[in-house]
C-alpha cells in the first residue's frame, strides 16, 4: 500500500497533506507520527472529566494536527468541537447532540488510526 493508497483509505486529503509537508516521505513520515498523538485521549479525558477549557484545548489540538496531515474530515468534527468549546462563546449543542459528535470523532479516529496501523506493518 502507498502512503496515498492509505489516505483513500482513510477518507484523507493526500494532496492537501502533500502541498503542506512537500513530500512524499515526509507525508509518510508524519502520518506514522499520527499513531502517537495524544489530543484525542486528553479530549476524552476532558469531556469525561467535564473540564470545559481541556475539551477546547485537546480538540483545537486535534483539528490543527490532523488539517496540517489532510485528515480534513476528522479536523473538521474536532473543530465543531473546539468551537462549541470556545472561551466566550455560548453552547450551542445540548449533550445528547455533543454526546453524537463525539462518537462520531471516535468512529472516525479509530478507523483513522487501524488504517494508519496496517500501513505502518507492512
Amino acid at each position: 500500500m502507498t502512503v496515498k493508497e492509505l489516505y483513500d483509505s482513510i477518507e484523507g486529503n493526500y494532496d492537501s497533506a502533500l502541498r503542506i509537508l512537500q513530500m512524499d516521505r515526509m507525508v509518510d513520515r508524519f502520518i506514522r507520527k499520527f499513531l502517537g498523538e495524544e489530543s484525542f485521549g486528553k479530549l476524552m479525558a476532558a469531556y469525561e472529566a467535564g473540564d470545559n477549557t481541556g475539551i477546547f484545548e485537546s480538540s483545537h489540538a486535534m483539528k490543527g494536527v490532523s488539517a496540517n496531515l489532510g485528515l480534513d474530515k476528522l479536523s473538521a468534527i474536532a473543530g465543531e468541537i473546539a468551537d462549541e468549546f470556545r472561551p466566550g462563546r455560548e453552547r450551542r449543542m445540548d449533550d445528547a447532540a455533543l454526546s453524537a459528535k463525539l462518537e462520531e470523532l471516535k468512529a472516525l479516529y479509530a478507523k483513522t488510526q487501524e488504517g494508519i496501523r496496517k500501513y505502518a506493518e507492512q
